[in-house]
């Protein structure tokens, strides 16, 4: 099976709900090795909940999450068994996530935010750490802000300095949310170059954005949500060319 095949998250029947109101209606869809995917949608609609569902950081009512062929959480009954301690780990160790605020940490510079978990959560050799640092620092062209701390930093490098420090846990899956809303457009095109180069080498990328030109210049995929519920999936081009349901026209114009 090669990458374009083989499916890294597998999501079915997925749902939530907070103080009775629920958030997530039945969502199900597959995200492929290198395959790109922009969830879309106006706000309340539950896109960043499936983003925390997926990276464990919210626990669903019910439904199934497969990550790599592993389960997150699988389905019993209606309710969501949970991994166990030690399969969890492993689990979350294949999921990358980029917040919308980069939560980096302010009394760190740039290169000990970047080795921090590798070395205390991977158990990799502070020397290996950060080789490896500095060679993804130097991707994001940042080599030079490695002694740097947050502070002075601009948005931009703030992004990239989280993506960095994603990388390098290795994940199969990177989330991101939000990746642009703070960026202005020469800076969203570094970031769109960040993102297909993750993607050509295999890693599986999931956005979640209001950004439209964003997600069309940079996905594969749409998913189209509204009040919980997935109102249209399609490939980018269909999708943007084609709005299949009067909810989308309307958000779109």
């Amino acid at each position: 099976m090669n990458k374009e095949e083989k499916i890294v998250l597998e999501v079915y029947r997925l749902n939530k709900s907070f103080g009775g109101k629920q958030v997530l209606k039945d969502i199900s869809f597959q995200l492929k090795a290198g395959e790109i995917l922009a969830i879309i949608g106006p706000s309340g609609a539950g896109k960043t909940t499936i983003l925390r569902c997926i990276s464990n950081l919210e626990k669903c009512d019910s439904g199934i999450i497969k990550i790599d062929g592993q389960h997150l959480c699988d389905d019993c009954n209606g309710k969501s068994i949970y991994a166990k301690t030690e399969e969890m780990k492993c689990i979350r160790e294949k999921i990358g996530l980029v917040f919308q605020n980069y939560n980096l940490f302010p009394h760190m510079s740039v290169i000990e935010n970047i080795i921090e978990a590798p070395i205390n959560v991977l158990g990799i050799p502070k020397e290996e750490a950060i080789d490896k640092a500095l060679a993804l620092l130097n991707i994001m062209g940042l080599k030079d802000k490695a002694d740097s701390y947050p502070f002075q930093l601009s948005g931009g490098q703030k992004q990239r300095v989280a993506i960095a420090r994603a990388c390098m846990l290795n994940p199969k899956i990177m989330c991101f949310d939000e990746p642009t809303s703070a960026l202005d457009p020469e800076l969203r095109e570094g970031v769109a170059n960040i993102i297909e180069e993750l993607a050509s080498n295999g890693m599986s990328v999931l956005i979640i954005t209001h950004d439209m030109f964003f997600a069309e210049r940079v996905a594969n995929k749409i998913i189209f949500m509204e009040d919980g519920q997935i109102i249209q999936e399609s490939k980018k081009d269909d999708f943007f060319n084609d709005f299949q349901d009067d909810r989308i026209r309307k958000y779109m114009t």
